[in-house]
């Protein structure tokens, strides 16, 4: 994949050189792993490191910048920005235990997003890029953190960022939580950053769940049940065909 910077001045490029070559390195060993286990088959052209600002405004209206379309991947390697994302996914809470964690591990939650991006192109899902995106969304989104975090992260990293992520769902069940599963998409991306993550939460709290307590650490196993799901004519809705509508009840 090329490495493309779209930045408005010399001194941004210069600013983040470091972490973009860092970042760059450490995919490859990840991209391996998807090409030989998960059927990434055909990769985007690049990454296109951007700020922001230009990621939100300019080459997008998606209020997080970070996104992959058929071609590329858009991503912001600003620490800076993505700490204040991470911390207005709070909401203004007073959670500092989960504030504090966003702080301490900003840049390899940043990385994970990154490899997320790259997880979209696997041939293991159903949807193609230029597909109207409809039913069973949250498996694709969920698969797609659940994957790197599994790969990349220690069983301890895992363990944080699942319960941090489990107790964000019941802080804001309440608020963001009067929608099943099946309600990812497009319409998603119009709310504030804290009712769009609460969708990206559920969908990866799902997704583990059925990874590794009903298929018992199985991936391919789900990844089956999501074809025969789709090879028998989507007859119902995925959260139903894996029997998880109360899962979060």
């Amino acid at each position: 994949m090329k490495q493309i910077y779209a930045f408005e001045n010399k001194n941004d490029y210069e600013k983040y050189q470091t972490i973009t070559q860092e970042f760059s390195e450490r995919l490859k060993e990840y991209q391996e792993i998807l090409e030989n286990e998960y059927e990434l088959r055909d990769l985007p052209k690049g990454i296109l490191w951007t700020s922001e600002e230009l990621a939100t405004d300019t080459f997008s209206n998606i209020p997080i910048p970070a996104y992959t379309n058929e071609d590329l991947i858009y991503m912001s390697p600003d620490p800076e920005s993505w700490r204040r994302i991470f911390i207005e996914q709070l909401d203004g809470k007073n959670l500092p235990h989960i504030q504090r964690f966003y702080e301490e591990y900003t840049e390899d939650e940043m990385f994970i997003i990154l490899a997320h991006e790259l997880t979209h192109h696997s041939d293991l899902f159903l949807d193609e890029f230029e597909d109207e995106r409809g039913e069973g969304i949250w498996f694709e989104e969920g698969m797609c953190f659940y994957l790197p975090r599994k790969i990349i992260l220690s069983e301890k990293e895992l363990s944080d960022i699942t319960r941090v992520e489990s107790e964000l769902v019941e802080v804001f069940k309440t608020e963001y939580g009067n929608h099943s599963l099946e309600e990812f998409g497009h319409s998603t991306y119009q709310g504030s950053i804290p009712s769009i993550m609460f969708d990206y939460w559920r969908s990866y709290l799902a997704v583990k769940y059925l990874v590794e307590t009903i298929a018992h650490n199985d991936i391919k196993t789900v990844f089956n049940e999501y074809h025969k799901w789709d090879q028998e004519g989507r007859t119902m809705s995925l959260s139903e065909y894996f029997n998880i509508d109360d899962l979060f009840n």
